[in-house]
This record gives C-alpha cells, structure tokens and sequence, in this order.
C-alpha cells in the first residue's frame, strides 16, 4: 500500500509543472536588452524616417514630433511582443515569458493593462512599483499584480 502511494504521489508531481518566477535582476538584464533593441529601431528606422521627411529630429520638449515617434515605438515593442509572443527580444534571450495567473492566453486588455497603465503607474511612484518583484511571493511588478500576470522562467 506504501509503495503504491509513492507510485501515485510520482505520478502526480510528474504532472504537476513547476513554475520558476523570474526574479528582479533577471528582469532587469531582459529589460536593457529591450532598451538597447529599441534605441537600435530608433537609429536605424525612426531618426532617419524623420530625416527622410525633412522633419526635426530634435528634442525640444516632451511632445516633439520625435518624442512622440519614440515614444509610440517603445510601446508598441513591449505591446506587440508581449500580445503575440508573451515576450520580448529581450525576455527571449533570458528564456523568459509573460503568464497570466488564471492560465489564460493574454488578451489585449492585459497586455495593454500591464504594459501601458500599470508600467506607467510603477514608473510615476519613482519606480518603486518595479521593485515589488524583489519582494513579491510570485515576482511580480505592481504592473504585474494590475494585470494578474507574472513573468515565468520558459
């Protein structure tokens, strides 16, 4: 009878996958690997994009032409990658994805939550919405709890 229980208790955490949540620092390398991959899409497409159309490529303020270029490619990176692929380039290279917490495919309305609004929310509070994942059960942002995703090892 034991031995049989050890059987069915193996079977079961044969089935059972273990979840790794990506910690603070693993995240952060993944997330300067983006920036370097934006700021590559931003030199070679953007700048000269703007030059092309003899546009200004100056930065004067917030709502410059160019800022607002920038700006709409850095979302549009994390928006896209993320809906499409559940990571970034830079996720990729870590072996790292994004996982909702109900098992659920990201729907548009997550992705958006966690990328736009909860980013934004982390970074308005001096970034220290980023740093709940150093301190979190399950590793996450407070984009993350926003949205109900966490970021897992692949």
């Amino acid at each position: 009878m034991v031995e049989e229980n050890a059987h069915l208790e193996e079977a079961v955490m044969a089935t059972v996958p273990i979840i790794r949540y990506a910690g603070f620092w693993m995240r952060f390398w993944a997330y300067l690997f983006d920036l370097l991959i934006i700021g590559s899409i931003n030199r070679l497409i953007v700048y000269p994009f703007f030059q092309w159309l003899h546009l200004s490529s100056e930065e004067t303020s917030m709502f410059s032409p160019i800022a607002v270029a920038t700006a709409v490619t850095f979302y549009a990176y994390f928006v896209l990658m993320t809906k499409y692929f559940q990571q970034t380039l830079g996720k990729m290279v870590f072996g790292l994805k994004v996982a909702n917490l109900n098992d659920r495919p990201l729907t548009w309305l997550t992705v958006l939550f966690r990328e736009v609004v909860g980013k934004f929310i982390s970074k308005f509070i001096l970034f220290i919405g980023f740093l709940f994942v150093a301190f979190s059960k399950k590793k996450q942002g407070l984009h993350d709890q926003i949205a109900d995703t966490t970021v897992i090892h692949e």
